[in-house]
């Protein structure tokens, strides 16, 4: 009878264990701290970043049309945590609840790496108008009407045509530019609350603190944005010199034309390029390629975003090798997502040698069926990722949280790590 009572104890002990784990909230941010949020709705990309003195950066605002059949079948995730709010409410909903002001809140910075919708949103027959302006309700516009935006920042119109030229708009092919639609609404959103105080603006490469600190920028000297890449403009790592990859009369990809950046705090580098790819078309690495050209001036660093969602198409051999990250933060939604000689790359010591840690915010069971234990490498695969630096960039942390409520309490917690 006693050993009985014994067990039942040690078992409910146990049960009431894990359940504090999986109660426990993700700790208040505090001066001194930068946090990288890697948020999944199961439509796009979405990172927002609280800087040490409380500047506040979001980088893309995926939003992926539910009129493709393709998003809601089993190849794309599902929206999440439920379907009570659209992507970019989902979105501005974690926003406001880590946002570092609990009244009031702004994003200082929004950047755009480029105009796909998993990045910037896609306008269709279901959206809602705005109260306040006739645009579309979708990404990133839907977010900055909630949640006021003081400074946008995108690759611009300019490059490789005129993409406001009406004449130039009907001459484009609807296969290849069908985000026309979509970036005259964004466009309409930016004129609206220009009035209001909205700066817009293009990414400047290899320019350094086009976003920086607005707070306490003398309390944090060690902290830095560098503007790596844009529309093919790459920085020499020399001052804010760079050179142009593509030649007139070039047809880059919109993928290739992403907005790359570098975040440095002390020790610490984190790294995220949007979507442009470094393999060629039999899968060899590409030296005349954006990953491989932006390499060597970004440089080792602690933690990366996978290029393209780790799509077959990037993290070529010499790119891995070079930048050699400790975690490897993968922000997908389709079952192409990684590819598997991707991950053959990422995980090789052959490559790189040392310890790598990889976390994804989704994985389908698609992906499970083809790669088989080979995913059994990644640390996590589901739930919002937050890197959160501490020690004047000396460590830092990743937590998982909860995507499928809420409250998003963490599930995990790995590090510390120590800044390189």
């Amino acid at each position: 009878m006693q050993t009985t009572i014994k067990l039942a104890l040690y078992f409910l002990f146990i049960l009431c264990f894990y359940k504090g784990i999986s109660q426990e909230m993700y700790p208040n941010w505090e001066p001194g701290i930068l946090e990288i949020h890697h948020i999944n709705t199961g439509r796009g990309d979405a990172t927002f970043c609280v800087f040490p003195d409380g500047t506040t950066l979001l980088i893309d605002a995926g939003d992926t049309s539910e009129t493709h059949p393709r998003t809601l079948s089993d190849r794309n995730a599902k929206l999440l945590p439920n379907r009570s709010k659209t992507a970019p409410e989902w979105i501005v909903d974690y926003i406001n609840q880590f946002h570092p002001k609990p009244k009031g809140q702004t994003l200082d910075y929004a950047l755009i790496t480029h105009y796909h919708d998993d990045h910037f949103g896609e306008v269709d027959s279901t959206r809602l108008y705005s109260k306040k302006g006739k645009y579309q309700l979708t990404g990133i516009v839907a977010v900055g009407d909630a949640i006021p935006i003081k400074n946008l920042i995108d690759r611009g119109s300019q490059f490789p045509i005129d993409l406001k030229d009406e004449q130039v708009q009907k001459e484009l092919s609807a296969d290849k530019y069908h985000i026309i639609p979509t970036l005259k609404n964004y466009w309409k959103y930016s004129d609206v609350h220009s009035k209001n105080g909205l700066k817009h603006s293009v990414l400047k490469a290899g320019m350094l603190n086009q976003i920086r600190l607005l707070y306490n920028p003398e309390n944090y000297k060690s902290f830095s944005v560098r503007n790596i890449a844009v529309n093919g403009n790459v920085w020499t790592g020399e001052k804010e010199n760079y050179y142009a990859l593509f030649s007139e009369g070039d047809s880059p990809s919109e993928n290739n034309l992403s907005t790359v950046i570098k975040i440095s705090f002390g020790l610490f580098d984190y790294y995220t390029g949007g979507d442009i790819s470094g393999v060629n078309a039999i899968g060899a690495t590409d030296f005349n390629s954006l990953e491989s050209n932006i390499a060597p001036v970004v440089g080792p660093v602690d933690v990366a975003t996978l290029n393209h969602h780790g799509n077959r198409d990037s993290q070529n051999a010499f790119y891995v090798r070079t930048l050699r990250p400790r975690v490897w933060v993968q922000q997908n939604w389709s079952s192409d997502h990684p590819g598997e000689e991707v991950l053959r790359r990422i995980l090789s010591k052959e490559i790189y040698p040392g310890e790598r840690d990889v976390f994804s915010t989704v994985m389908l069971a698609a992906n499970k069926k083809v790669i088989g234990n080979r995913l059994d490498a990644y640390k996590s695969q589901e739930g919002h990722i937050v890197v959160r630096v501490y020690n004047d960039g000396k460590k830092y942390n990743v937590y998982i949280l909860n995507d499928k409520d809420e409250k998003r309490n963490v599930v995990n917690k790995f590090g510390p790590y120590e800044a390189r």
